[in-house]
């Protein structure tokens, strides 16, 4: 029998100064000629942060043991602030569901976001945000915690228009009830699982299917359909997360049905057979702005190519980033 070994001996450093420590928060960066994360904002310390070892938040703030907090994420392309209001105005609904007030007034939170995003020079990445119920205590209910907490973090990132297809599977990870999926909650551990499960199965995502038989969504991403007579199809909003960028593409495609290449746009419930009969499919996201699928459980999606209709319905979107009105795209005031 192998006896357990005796680690009695190890003995685990105890910092004797702020100073210490943070020499040692220090020493991560040191040596990292382009941090990935330029600018931080935390309403706890009150201000933007520019040194990478610095961006923390505190541990018993009840997003990190409770998972009481909510967040969204807008990109940076060009300069710009791309559909910043859109995404603001999901994640204060998100937070009114989660039953968790903002310190701010949505005008405050939005300047801080644009601030934020000056501070970080980064002219193309992701600006991530969270509403929590804020530090206090290691209890359930946030009762103890004075104030919530408002953290932003700029994010470093190049993106470029998704043209490869990628194959996906069914996922056998349960969704969530609706009620957590239509609410952008920090609560991702059931996404992270379905990633994982089509990793390990050696394609790019998941699809979840709910519990009526009709295709929901991805593990973050919405998920969009061509049917073989045309028809832009993405499923109802109702137990799933409503995308920005979902309802963008649904407010741009009428171009296409003006020129004649598609007979509809729709919301509709379609079952993983009609589903799996489209002649094109493709995740919907921010930074993609569409991903062609091309194949889904080993079962090639049309004729297995990258469609033509999801590149024309990707165009009109990435133009939009590219050059959209003013109401989709604001000026970083770097």
């Amino acid at each position: 029998m192998v006896q357990p070994a005796d680690h009695s001996d190890v003995k685990v450093h105890v910092f004797a100064s702020a100073s210490e420590l943070l020499e040692k928060l220090h020493d991560k960066w040191n040596g990292v000629e382009k941090p990935p994360y330029p600018a931080m904002y935390s309403s706890v310390y009150g201000g933007i942060i520019l040194d990478p070892a610095l961006m923390v938040i505190p541990i018993d703030d009840h997003m990190v043991h409770r998972g009481h907090g909510v967040f969204d994420t807008a990109i940076i392309f060009n300069g710009h602030l791309y559909e910043l209001d859109a995404h603001l105005d999901r994640f204060l609904g998100s937070a009114a569901k989660a039953r968790i007030s903002s310190p701010f007034p949505k005008p405050i939170l939005r300047t801080i976001l644009i601030q934020l995003a000056a501070a970080s020079k980064v002219s193309q990445g992701t600006l991530r945000y969270w509403l929590t119920a804020g530090p206090g205590d290691f209890l359930l209910s946030p009762a103890g915690c004075p104030i919530p907490a408002f953290y932003g973090v700029v994010i470093d990132e190049n993106f470029d228009q998704c043209k490869e297809g990628v194959k996906v599977i069914t996922s056998s990870i349960p969704m969530k009830c609706p009620l957590f999926a239509t609410m952008k909650n920090v609560n991702y551990l059931p996404n992270v699982l379905s990633k994982m499960e089509a990793e390990d199965a050696g394609a790019f995502a998941s699809i979840w299917v709910d519990e009526e038989g009709y295709v929901a969504e991805g593990p973050n991403v919405n998920v969009g359909f061509i049917t073989n007579d045309k028809e832009l199809i993405l499923p109802y909003f109702d137990k799933i997360l409503r995308g920005c960028t979902a309802k963008r593409l649904l407010e741009l495609a009428p171009k296409l049905v003006e020129q004649g290449r598609l007979k509809s746009v729709k919301l509709a419930n379609l079952t993983v057979e009609e589903a799996k009969a489209a002649s094109e499919m493709f995740y919907v996201g921010s930074t993609l702005p569409l991903l062609p699928i091309i194949e889904w459980d080993g079962q090639a999606i049309g004729d297995g190519k990258v469609g033509e209709l999801t590149m024309a319905l990707s165009d009109l979107v990435w133009e939009d980033m590219v050059a959209g009105p003013d109401t989709q795209r604001l000026p970083v005031p770097y």
